[in-house]
């Protein structure tokens, strides 16, 4: 297991240490794991990862991208709000 060393805000030390305290996670070592964990998934880095990856003409990718607005259905002269 890799051990690393983080400093933390002491209102963010504080509040794991009350979750810890509260039964909330067995100790402070858990929460910590947990709430990495949870970081982690929330950015979903290998999917990023994928997208960040480019596959094609930036530029062109985003002109394709665009609706000409002459090409939408007609709506007749009536002016839409």
């Amino acid at each position: 297991m890799t051990k690393i060393e983080v400093d933390l805000p002491d209102r963010i030390d504080s509040e794991i240490a009350r979750l810890a305290e509260q039964g909330e996670f067995l100790n402070r070592n858990e929460a910590i794991e947990e709430f990495l964990t949870r970081g982690l998934q929330a950015y979903d880095v290998e999917e990023d990862a994928r997208e960040g990856e480019a596959d094609g003409d930036l530029f062109t990718d985003a002109i394709d991208e665009q609706q000409d607005p002459a090409a939408l259905e007609d709506h007749g002269d009536e002016p839409t709000f």
